[in-house]
C-alpha cells in the first residue's frame, strides 16, 4: 500500500500504541527464542508450541488493530460521508478493512 497524506497523522490505534509495542517486543522475543531453540536442535513439537505462541500474539495485534480501523477510520468516512453526501468514502474504507480481512484470514 501506498502512503498518502491521506495515512498520515493520528491513527486510530494511537491510544493503544503503547500496549500493541509491547505486544510486538514480546512477539519479537519469542521468534529470537525460537530461532535459537532451531540452533540448539531442540525438540521439534516445542518449537511448533512456541510458533503457535506468537501467531496467536500476532494475531491479538492484528485484531486489536482492525478493530481500531473499523472504529476510528471507518466510523470517520461514514461520518464525512454523511456530511458530504459522497458515498464513495465510507465505500473506500469498508473495502480497506475488508481487504485486511481477507489477507488476516490468508494467513
Amino acid at each position: 500500500m501506498e502512503i498518502t497524506e491521506e495515512h498520515v497523522g493520528t491513527q486510530g490505534y494511537s491510544d493503544e500504541k503503547q500496549a500493541y509495542l509491547r505486544r510486538l517486543r514480546r512477539a519479537e522475543g519469542q521468534v529470537r527464542g525460537i530461532a535459537r531453540m532451531v540452533e540448539e536442535d531442540k525438540y521439534c513439537i516445542d518449537i511448533l508450541t512456541q510458533m503457535a505462541a506468537v501467531n496467536k500474539a500476532l494475531h491479538a495485534v492484528s485484531i486489536g488493530l482492525l478493530e481500531d480501523h473499523i472504529a476510528h477510520c471507518v466510523v470517520n468516512a461514514a461520518n464525512e460521508s454523511a456530511e458530504t453526501g459522497n458515498p464513495a468514502i465510507v465505500a473506500d474504507k469498508v473495502a480497506e478493512a475488508t481487504a485486511a480481512i481477507s489477507r488476516l484470514l490468508r494467513s
